[in-house]
């Protein structure tokens, strides 16, 4: 009975307006935006947003725009106060700038959004293909067909980037999106994952190389006529078999033919006498044979360039036995350039710039592993001579003959279109090819006048050929690395590596000096290597398939 007569003498209080019991802490806290006409508003429970839950591009407008329109001392700019006492700074009531700071953090295109895989294309050769709606709408079969182009691609020794691209490049035209593509050293990976369709995922792996750069000029002809909207992908096909089992524009009598002439032409280059060009004609000869029936017995070819090195070098350390007026430097000299990996290591800084770094440490593992047999074949014949009781050579004191300048530019062109003869270059690049190469060898004169150092002149050099090779690539329909690659082969250095191996070997006191010079050699390398893909980074912005690119970004 008491505590119902407690409430009922609570409502009848509350009934007839009385004020309630003034004790301690019960009175209620108004809020000056809580008085109305003398009464208090009846409260409505808005769920609100808290910043932290918002994306990150729209958390802070969202905290500007969190002030009451209706709030007085907001609008008024007055200091608030909070129930606790703390002192908060209105927000401006100003929406012009409250519009612009919105502006300010947030913007049209999310920054987590993904990339389209055709962006990739942005800047080759394969930018904005045409999709070719007269074609087979099967998914497998357009995957298995850009399979088996990347591996054509890969065999004849294209780069990561090419690969990619040229992928991207004929799927889109063939009508096949959401394609993902993964090359990883030697082995390709497709994935199709469309929204509403079946997912494929196929993989291929590349196991066999060979020199083939006519093959690769007719791929990349392939490609450039599938992306003009012209070829089907039954056709396509057809035509990718048919540059498979073509054979390679040179047989092999001529490629040991180029590669005897090239060794000569290059040592008369830097100074070699006649007899010497005959003596490296020959070793290179021998060089081709091993070679050939190494990978005719499948032979690794660590042993293979090891063997051919040693080859060289003993013939060259008996002439120099029995008295022949010919320097062994020399000779060995223009009988190991070409074993040298220079095209590897050109693809190889490639991929590292382009962002392929699993496969660009791949490839630089390869070309180092080259470059060790050279210079195991080369200390394994001076051991054996000094063994033998062979006369020491002295690699210090070369006496080098001194040819015209215009003999010079003579051999550099011979010397070139032999050596792209040896890569199966096409006969319609054999001409532009040697041309670039005395160009750049004219370059190179202008740069030891103007005193540019050992270092800096093969790097700027290489730098004018690149850039010179992606523009006549553009021309004739070519994957740069076709034209460059041949035509930075007169500075390779040679005979620094021998010069370095010969004082590893023989001079132990100095062994240290040796070892600089070694390492001076594989920094020209990668400094003609890096001057290659830098000059092509340059020129491309140039190319006509870019300023289609513009025209056609202008249009939309």
């Amino acid at each position: 009975m008491a505590q119902q007569d407690h409430g009922e003498k609570s409502v009848e209080s509350k009934d007839a307006g009385e004020d309630p019991s003034p004790l301690a802490g019960s009175l209620p806290r108004i809020l000056t935006s809580e008085i109305n006409m003398g009464h208090l508003p009846e409260t409505v429970s808005v769920e609100t947003t808290m910043a932290s839950e918002l994306p990150l591009n729209t958390a802070v407008s969202a905290s500007v725009a969190a002030a009451d329109a209706t709030d007085i001392e907001s609008r008024t700019g007055q200091v608030l106060t909070s129930d606790d006492g703390i002192t908060l700074m209105p927000t401006r009531a100003n929406p012009v700038a409250r519009r612009l700071l919105a502006k300010m953090w947030i913007s049209d295109t999310p920054p987590t959004e993904a990339l389209k895989v055709v962006d990739r294309l942005r800047g080759t050769p394969y930018a904005n293909p045409k999709v070719n709606v007269d074609q087979d709408a099967s998914a497998r079969r357009t995957m298995e067909f850009a399979l088996d182009l990347g591996e054509t691609l890969i065999r004849y020794g294209a780069g990561a980037l090419e690969v990619e691209t040229s992928i991207i490049a004929v799927t889109a035209a063939l009508g096949l999106s959401h394609l993902d593509v993964d090359i990883t050293n030697q082995s390709l990976h497709l994935n199709y994952s469309p929204p509403d369709a079946e997912s494929y995922s196929i993989l291929r792996v590349v196991r066999s190389y060979t020199t083939n750069y006519a093959g690769l000029v007719m791929v990349h002809e392939l490609v450039s006529d599938i992306i003009a909207g012209g070829v089907s992908r039954t056709s396509s096909a057809k035509q990718l078999k048919a540059i498979t089992r073509k054979p390679k524009p040179f047989p092999r009598w001529v490629v040991a033919s180029g590669q005897s002439i090239f060794a000569a032409a290059f040592v008369l280059f830097i100074g070699g006498s006649w007899l010497g060009a005959l003596v490296a004609m020959a070793s290179s000869w021998l060089i081709s044979q091993i070679g050939r029936y190494g990978s005719r017995w499948r032979v690794p070819e660590f042993f293979s360039v090891a063997t051919a090195t040693f080859t060289v070098t003993v013939i060259a350390l008996l002439s120099h036995r029995v008295h022949a007026p010919l320097d062994p430097a020399l000779v060995v000299s223009g009988g190991i350039l070409l074993l040298l990996p220079s095209g590897r290591f050109v693809s190889a800084l490639q991929d590292a710039i382009n962002g392929f770094p699993v496969t660009a440490v791949g490839r630089l593992f390869s070309a180092g592993l080259t470059y060790t047999a050279i210079l195991s074949g080369i200390s394994s014949a001076l051991v054996v001579s000094s063994v033998f009781g062979g006369d020491k050579v002295d690699v210090h004191r070369i006496v080098a003959i001194n040819y015209p300048t215009w003999m010079l530019v003579g051999l550099v062109a011979v010397a070139i279109l032999a050596g792209a003869v040896t890569e199966q270059t096409a006969k319609r690049l054999l001409i532009p090819t040697a041309l670039l190469a005395v160009g750049g060898y004219l370059v190179l004169l202008l740069a030891e006048q103007i005193g540019l150092g050992s270092r800096a002149t093969p790097a700027v050099v290489a730098t004018v050929i690149g850039f010179a090779a992606r523009f006549l690539a553009d021309k004739l329909r070519s994957p740069q690395l076709v034209i460059a690659a041949p035509a930075v082969m007169f500075m390779l250095p040679g005979l620094m590596i021998f010069r370095a191996m010969y004082g590893i070997v023989f001079d132990v006191e100095d062994m240290f000096s040796s070892l600089v010079e070694m390492f001076n050699a594989f920094a020209i390398m990668l400094s003609i290597a890096g001057g290659v893909v830098f000059g092509d980074t340059l020129c491309r912005p140039l190319t006509s398939n870019a300023r289609r690119e513009r025209r056609w970004i202008r249009r939309r």
